[in-house]
């Protein structure tokens, strides 16, 4: 093996690629140019290469909503034309009302960083629908606490965001500082991807900046929030791939204000793991844990084992799961496929 292809080697493993990537590959195919999707735009798509930055060409009649930054694709050495997208190993997408089909967020995440920050903006639920979207796509989530030098004492949201979900991983920070890349350093290291995804104003931008070692001509923009109400300022509009000053990558999100539950059932078993665990030992097979005899989840809360705010939470957002998913129906070869609770 060559000095050039060993180094070719090390400059893909630095960029995220893995012998699940390699695998991939056809012998035919040695001779084309692995390229990560770094940008998405309606109608372009920026890269990273081993030689830098690029520019992929769509094939003819692809378009550019089919790929998700984080995307891994072959192609054609000396055009940059996109031959074929290879397979994800994890992918971040969301139900968008009215649309008919998921938006993607970002691929090949290996952490997903849920950026909140200590204030009113500070939201359980709309926490737990963020760690069910990373338990379904495989993808490490790790809370991350934002503004945390804005409060006298940051311990009452670090016990709320780690009673969430199982061995969670919560972090506190003041994304302004360096001190933000030692304690987010474990999911940072070379090769290693991640994504921000939380609210706007809650400091994803500031983060991002504090992580990349972003000068002030590079800086991603940044909003505050509202004293008022908490809310935030959309100050990142695009989806896009940063290197981190330790090794690792980066994809920084547009906020989202609605994040609606599709598609996520084994993301709740994950997320609602102590509901899901009683629900065998429950008197009845198809128990509701809503009245029924014998309903051990329902034991639960009532020798204080389970909070029952957790309990609605959980019910909440299983039945928005369930009104929301497609299920087929019909025979064999001529299923269809509709929405429960809504008119076809």
């Amino acid at each position: 093996m060559t000095d050039k292809i060993k180094n070719d080697e090390r400059a893909l493993a630095a960029l995220g690629w893995t012998p699940f990537f390699a695998e991939q590959v056809a012998a035919d195919e040695a001779h084309l140019t692995p390229m990560r999707i770094a940008t998405v735009h309606r109608a372009r798509m920026g890269a990273e290469a081993v030689s830098g930055r690029a520019k992929p060409s769509l094939p003819l009649g692809q378009k550019t909503t089919e790929f998700a930054v984080g995307d891994w694709v072959l192609t054609e050495p000396d055009t940059h034309l996109i031959v074929r997208r290879l397979e994800r190993h994890a992918l971040l997408q969301r139900k968008i009302e009215g649309g008919r089909g998921p938006q993607l967020i970002a691929a090949n995440v290996d952490t997903l960083f849920i950026v909140t920050s200590c204030n009113d903006d500070f939201n359980p639920a709309r926490l737990e629908r963020y760690l069910a979207l990373a338990n379904e796509a495989e993808t490490n989530p790790v809370i991350v606490l934002t503004k945390a030098d804005q409060v006298s004492d940051v311990s009452p949201f670090l016990e709320q965001a780690s009673a969430l979900q199982r061995d969670l991983s919560v972090v506190a920070v003041n994304g302004k500082l360096a001190d933000a890349i030692d304690a987010l350093a474990p999911w940072c290291g070379e090769g290693q991807t991640v994504a921000l995804v939380g609210s706007s104003g809650v400091g994803k931008s500031t983060l991002l900046n504090t992580l990349a070692q972003k000068t002030d001509e590079d800086a991603q923009l940044t909003g505050g929030i509202r004293e008022v109400d908490a809310k935030g300022r959309h100050t990142t509009t695009s989806r896009s791939l940063h290197s981190i000053a330790q090794g690792g990558w980066v994809i920084d999100t547009p906020g989202i204000r609605t994040l609606h539950v599709s598609d996520l059932a084994i993301g709740l078993d994950v997320l609602f793991a102590e509901i899901t665990e009683l629900a065998p030992l429950c008197k009845f097979r198809d128990c509701t844990h809503m009245h029924e005899p014998g309903c051990a989840v329902l034991k639960a809360v009532k020798t204080g084992k389970l909070d029952p705010a957790r309990i609605d939470r959980w019910r909440k957002l299983s039945a928005e799961n369930t009104a929301n998913t497609p299920q087929s129906t019909g025979a064999r070869g001529n299923k269809t496929t509709r929405t429960p609770g809504k008119r076809r």
